[in-house]
């Protein structure tokens, strides 16, 4: 497939597993050539349950399917590398040696180094929203009929737009959370609706739910009066 995007004159950028040939490829970078980068908005990983706004890149060049030598591509690797904090390290305690976790992408694209390695990085946004809008809406796409499926993802579109929008008002923790996360911790909520005179309703939510501080932020934002003409 790489192949036929170069005689094709396109450029590809494709990211790549960490086997064995590409971390001995990754330890071969010598240290003074990574270089600093700073997201230009923080990321919240899941694995270390931080915010993270800081990373290093590099390159070097790499050969791969060199397994079928008809299909042997050299291109520029380029890895983005991350701290790998431990428990002891987040709590301020010092550390031995620095431990990095890796992520790198085949590209032969014309950029400079920093440059490509961000370009690679929106990809992977939209690739985030692709999977997040076929983990919902989209999971029961396509119909037989055209106009049903053109209304149907238009209403996909539009939940997708709310949800995230829902997930962002509800504070950081949610903000860069999947849909599924958001709707099962926001939304399929088992609350209790209470119905008082006429019209007024409470809404009941579980005693010490973990979820109820992101909620009323939620909630105080979308649903709170109008602020008062300035006069």
């Amino acid at each position: 497939m790489l192949g036929a995007i170069r005689s094709g004159d396109a450029c590809f950028s494709v990211t790549v597993p960490l086997d064995r040939k590409v971390r001995a490829a990754i330890a071969s970078i010598p240290e003074p050539a990574w270089t600093p980068i700073t997201y230009p908005r923080a990321v919240w990983d899941e694995d270390q349950g931080r915010l993270i706004s800081d990373a290093q890149v590099a390159e070097v060049l790499y050969t791969a399917f060199t397994s079928k030598k008809s299909q042997a591509i050299t291109a520029r690797l380029i890895v983005r590398r991350v701290r790998d904090l431990s428990p002891g390290a987040a709590a301020g305690q010092d550390e031995l040696f620095t431990a990095w976790r890796y992520h790198a992408l085949l590209t032969d694209s014309p950029f400079q180094t920093v440059q490509a390695e961000a370009q690679h990085r929106d990809h992977a946004i939209i690739e985030q929203v692709f999977a997040d809008c076929n983990d919902g809406p989209l999971a029961h796409l396509p119909s037989g009929h055209f106009p049903a499926n053109a209304a149907w993802l238009t209403c996909a579109a539009i939940c997708h737009n709310l949800t995230r929008a829902a997930g962002t008002l509800a504070g950081p923790l949610l903000a860069k959370a999947r849909g599924a996360t958001i709707r099962r911790q926001l939304i399929t909520i088992a609350a209790r609706a209470a119905r008082h005179g006429r019209g007024h309703i409470t809404l009941h939510l579980p005693a010490g739910w973990h979820r109820e501080h992101e909620w009323m932020t939620l909630f105080t934002a979308a649903c709170r009066p109008p602020p008062a003409a300035a006069a």
